[in-house]
């Protein structure tokens, strides 16, 4: 059947739905959504960055704010570090996840899940502890604290407590998905089809990415 042009051609071509790009729409609005919290999180950052850069009263050195001693001395950034490398780990698992996921491998799909969301629940227990640290030990607040300038404290708790809340939610995704798999939920529903672990997994990528960003801009600078 040739193609029809003109008006007629625009109507037949709305009402057959065509698609340029062939994406399925979870995935599509998961992008959508990725890129507005970019926004959100850039903003985040910028502002950082600017109020860091004009502050008149010095910065507190992160070296020093963020070190911890296990009966010697006190060793910079080591709970940091520890966050990142178990938050990067995170990804490594939910990467393999997708890989058996698209193999249907069940079993192997949900451990790896499971196991994501365990690096995840313990990164925000590690946040949770460095929280308690900085508010009951040291004295931080969001308007002020004892080692310098005061907009080190709103700026800490606002860009970390942001990302922590969607760690914390994406854990949740992670157990809901993998429950699902494990529950056969898309073999009965979707025709086996594991696209949501993928989607699932766009999120947690995005969600330990945002973490690069964070550690470089605030815990290293």
């Amino acid at each position: 059947m040739a193609e029809q042009t003109g008006l007629e051609g625009i109507v037949i071509d709305w009402s057959d739905d065509k698609q340029a790009f062939h994406v399925p729409w979870g995935k599509a609005m998961m992008w959508i959504f990725l890129l507005s919290d970019t926004f959100i999180f850039s903003c985040f950052l910028i502002g950082y960055m600017n109020v860091r850069i004009t502050t008149t009263v010095p910065w507190p050195n992160p070296s020093e704010v963020f070190a911890l001693s296990f009966g010697g001395e006190p060793i910079p950034l080591i709970l940091i570090a520890i966050m990142t490398f178990v938050l990067i780990t995170s990804s490594g698992t939910m990467a393999l996840a997708v890989n058996y996921g698209y193999r249907r491998d069940k079993k192997k799909t949900v451990l790896l899940m499971l196991a994501t969301a365990a690096l995840g629940a313990m990164f925000v227990g590690m946040q949770a502890f460095e929280w308690t640290k900085l508010i009951v030990d040291e004295g931080v607040r969001p308007w002020g604290n004892p080692m310098g300038a005061a907009q080190f404290g709103s700026t800490f708790f606002m860009i970390t407590g942001f990302h922590g809340m969607h760690v914390s939610a994406g854990v949740i995704y992670l157990i809901v998905t993998a429950t699902r798999v494990g529950t056969g939920y898309y073999d009965r529903h979707r025709g086996g089809n594991y696209e949501m672990v993928e989607i699932t997994g766009l999120y947690w990528h995005f969600v330990d990415l945002v973490w690069v960003f964070i550690f470089a801009f605030f815990y290293l600078w």
